[in-house]
């Protein structure tokens, strides 16, 4: 099954995590992401994550179904 890979270069030194969904097009409000983290929809470098605040810095990935964020 391969991914569809989508680049995030934040202007910050990190992003969070609800935000990187959001701004990647992946859900459509941040209320949306807010609710696929918590349901345990998302993975953060392999793991899965229900923390919206979660900071995103360089080099992290984040999955929700079958797209990656990558942030660089």
């Amino acid at each position: 099954m391969n991914k569809e890979m989508i680049k995030l270069a934040p202007e910050e030194e990190y992003i969070r995590l609800d935000n990187a969904l959001k701004f990647s097009g992946l859900t459509e409000t941040g209320g949306q992401a807010k609710i696929v983290i918590q349901n345990g929809e998302v993975t953060v470098n392999g793991e899965v994550c229900t923390m919206r605040g979660k900071k995103l810095r360089r080099g992290d990935t984040a999955v929700f179904e079958d797209t990656a964020v990558e942030v660089c």
